[in-house]
């Protein structure tokens, strides 16, 4: 947990059945039983207008049980970056009033919230839970670069290879932590990896 004086570190909640007539849910991997969570809450028919984007990951759990919601449209995909377009294209479309569901792991909810923000969705329609890996996106301030799913600290950058120390601090914008040269001083200074986003 990080700690409370890191205001920049996003809050989660937990998702619940919110009034409205569109419904659109992006979920990763465990963020799938969410979904399911919030559908043993939901009043009949709740899914009838719905929209659902997962990205089941490597073992494809979880794609039936979110099918057995029957939702109105339901897309399956293999990555985040091959879901985006989706997503961008209902967000373009949606009408006034859409609730929006993000679950899973931070990585998601970081970049499809930076989707929505980007379509004009009101902040205010949006929940979003955290469920599954602790795995960070990082951005490399030396070379801007993106990595994906860091669970070590230190890291190294996947386009510079630099070793990380990464940050508590989160950019919004970027949906992605922030990692800074560990060993500047001294590059022959390699500090003991350990995994701890998990």
């Amino acid at each position: 947990m990080a700690a409370k004086s890191i205001i920049s570190r996003p809050v989660y909640g937990t998702l619940s059945p919110q009034p409205g007539k569109h419904h659109l849910f992006v979920a990763d991997a465990e963020g799938a039983l969410a979904i399911s969570d919030l559908a043993a809450k939901a009043p009949t028919g709740f899914f009838g207008d719905a929209h659902i984007i997962f990205i089941p990951g490597a073992d494809g759990k979880h794609v039936a049980a979110l099918e057995a919601l029957n939702p109105a449209q339901f897309y399956q995909g293999p990555s985040f970056a091959s879901a985006l377009p989706r997503l961008k294209q209902t967000l373009a479309n949606a009408h006034m009033g859409l609730r929006l569901y993000l679950a899973g792991t931070e990585g998601l909810i970081g970049q499809a919230m930076q989707a929505a923000l980007e379509a004009g969705i009101d902040h205010t329609s949006i929940q979003t839970e955290h469920r599954g890996s602790l795995a960070r996106r990082v951005q490399c301030v030396h070379c801007k670069g993106i990595t994906e799913n860091v669970t070590t600290q230190p890291a190294t950058c996947s386009h510079c290879g630099l070793l990380l120390l990464v940050r508590d601090h989160y950019s919004r914008r970027l949906a992605a932590f922030q990692g800074v040269c560990i060993n500047a001083e001294d590059r022959s200074e390699i500090p003991p990896t350990e995994e701890i986003y998990r």
